[in-house]
């Protein structure tokens, strides 16, 4: 009774979770849409998992509101970053981050795709694992202006934190604890992201 009064007393209430988890996915979202090495996705999936499991309602509509909003502002962000970028003569290091991350042949595909269905690209762009760096650079190049890039964005991150977050139920779903639904939704996501990789390797 002792052990499982102290195990139940270091396990913070749920109106702490809330005021640390909620700007904590914010901001963990915003910094991996401007420096892409952040798993977002996995962010997602996992503080979805957290919010399947407790008992404050609109809960996981939080989580969803957090992710979507904390990922358009990166992108924005970063895309008017690189908007600068090209109007300078020395061009920036933000400009330069993002071509780094497009090589050529993805770069290449992004532009053909972006010229041929426009913004649907951009939507698909986030769900795709490492295709939103190339397509925004294909925007970038494009010379699309920030309005235009914002409103598909929109629809871009709405679909990439229902898609990540369905993950996280799903983890959360199958296991009593949080934890276990966390591993889980982790695991899934980590598949998720290597599978395109491993398909252009084989091919």
């Amino acid at each position: 009774m002792a052990l499982a009064a102290a195990s139940t007393s270091a396990v913070p209430p749920e109106s702490t979770q809330r005021a640390l988890g909620y700007p904590s996915l914010f901001l963990l979202v915003l910094i991996g849409a401007l420096v892409p090495v952040v798993p977002t996705g996995a962010l997602v999936s996992s503080a979805a998992v957290v919010a399947f499991h407790q008992t404050a309602p609109f809960s996981l509509a939080l989580v969803f509101v957090t992710a979507s909003l904390a990922a358009f502002l990166g992108d924005a962000a970063l895309y008017w970053l690189g908007r600068r970028g090209l109007r300078s003569k020395n061009g920036s290091r933000w400009l330069e981050a993002i071509r780094s991350r497009a090589p050529e042949e993805r770069l290449a595909q992004a532009r053909e795709k972006l010229a041929g269905h426009g913004v649907a690209v951009l939507v698909l762009s986030r769900l795709v694992p490492a295709g939103r760096i190339p397509v925004m650079l294909a925007c970038l190049m494009a010379e699309w202006p920030l309005r235009r890039f914002a409103r598909g964005n929109v629809a871009a991150c709405l679909a990439w934190a229902v898609t990540y977050q369905v993950i996280g139920i799903l983890g959360g779903s199958l296991f009593p604890e949080p934890w276990e639904g966390v591993v889980v939704a982790v695991a899934l996501t980590v598949v998720v992201s290597a599978v395109p990789g491993a398909v252009r390797r084989l091919r």
